[in-house]
């Protein structure tokens, strides 16, 4: 679940390194290499006290679950897209980790398969149980998120004003009581000098994607990014495993010069530079 925590929007890569596309008709649903598509493109909706989602395709239609089987004879069913007036548990995914990705199981105890080999087959999308080792895989995915949900911050309360500061001088009890009054352009002068010098915000920019591990990124310009204050690669190591909700990670830079990935290992480069990082399993060579 924690893949989805901060994703508005995805992209979900099959095991044939397609992606899951919404067809045109509105109705079906395929796999294909081209995910620069906005049919590629699925929004995440959260379920609330529960441990699964939903996902909305650029026609405004969930991803169905249906009942109708692929091919008669056969025990995979079709995935559809739908609008019905109800929503019900037919359009829940449930999200089950496998490492850097990911087997969407819907409440029958299925899962949301990629098939491959001959037509009708190739390219189509099924829901079912893998019974033989070699389409295992088919029931994984990788995801891509292409934007981030911002999470809105309750508003700051502004502390009550202050009453008009009034001193009494009694030196001599004699005399009548003196008042004096603190103008209220005085507080406004201090308010202005207060501003007159911004701070100047502290923390550098860093651009980062989450790579396998032969280290491939698939679309490397489509990085997310974050604001980071510190100067350790472990400082950032942690930050990134918050971002990306991963456990055992190296962070990694691309060499310039032959493009492949080293891992980070002292100090980051001074005058918090942009930085442009890696995220890769510690198992990767």
């Amino acid at each position: 679940m924690e893949l989805f925590e901060k994703a508005k929007m995805v992209r979900l890569r099959s095991h044939h390194e397609k992606y899951l596309l919404a067809d045109d008709d509105e109705e079906t649903v395929c796999q294909d290499r081209n995910g620069s598509v906005m049919n590629a493109r699925w929004t995440v909706e959260v379920v609330k006290n529960a441990n699964v989602l939903r996902f909305r395709s650029c026609y405004g239609k969930y991803l169905t679950a249906s009942n109708m089987p692929f091919l008669f004879g056969m025990t995979g069913k079709k995935v559809l897209q739908t609008l019905p007036q109800r929503l019900n548990s037919s359009l829940e995914w449930e999200p089950i980790r496998e490492g850097f990705q990911v087997r969407l199981k819907t409440p029958y105890g299925q899962y949301l398969r990629a098939n491959g080999g001959v037509p009708p087959w190739r390219n189509s999308i099924t829901h079912d149980i893998p019974h033989r080792t070699a389409t295992q895989d088919w029931v994984l995915w990788d995801v891509d998120v292409v934007q981030i949900r911002v999470q809105s911050s309750p508003p700051r309360q502004l502390p009550p004003s202050q009453p008009a500061v009034s001193q009494v001088d009694s030196t001599d009890s004699d005399a009548s009581a003196k008042i004096e009054l603190v103008s209220p352009n005085f507080r406004e002068e201090i308010s202005d000098e207060s501003h007159s010098s911004p701070v100047k915000a502290e923390g550098r920019i860093i651009y980062y994607n989450v790579g396998k591990e032969n280290g491939d990124v698939t679309d490397e310009s489509g990085g997310l990014s974050f604001t980071f204050r510190g100067n350790g690669v472990e400082e950032l190591k942690k930050k990134l495993q918050e971002e990306t909700g991963l456990g055992d990670i190296l962070v990694c830079s691309r060499n310039p010069l032959n493009g492949k990935l080293y891992p980070l290992r002292l100090h980051l480069p001074p005058n918090n530079t942009e930085m442009h990082v890696v995220v890769v399993p510690s198992s990767s060579e």
